[in-house]
């Protein structure tokens, strides 16, 4: 049977969107999903920021970034699920700073392999 040919188009302006039956499956296991999307596309590393007085301060954060609107949205939807706090600094960035947040994270996703 020949493979048929990938749609025409740039990857990150092609809809993407989950079945029924995939989306049955992150809500039960979205630590998996959030998981892959973070090896595929994300990093772990240690940021840092100013205090007012100059002073450095440096903080653990969990950084994605992907040019598709749907797949950050299938991302921030995963991390909503499971209550971890995110922003979106750049329009193709979601950031997760916060402390408690990040400990969850840790708890799931681990070092890339």
């Amino acid at each position: 049977m020949p493979v048929p040919a990938t749609r025409p188009g740039r990857k990150h302006l092609r809809k993407i969107e989950l079945a029924q039956w995939q989306r049955e499956i992150v809500a039960k296991y979205p630590e998996q999903l959030l998981r892959g999307l973070f090896h595929s596309d994300g990093c772990r590393f240690v940021n840092w920021a100013s205090k007012a007085d100059g002073r450095r301060y440096y903080y653990l954060r969990y950084q994605f970034s992907n040019e598709s609107d749907d797949i950050r949205k299938i991302l921030t939807d995963a991390l909503d699920l499971l209550g971890i706090a995110w922003r979106q600094p750049r329009p193709n960035t979601i950031a997760i700073s916060r402390m408690e947040a990040v400990a969850v994270l840790d708890t799931f996703v681990g070092p890339k392999s």
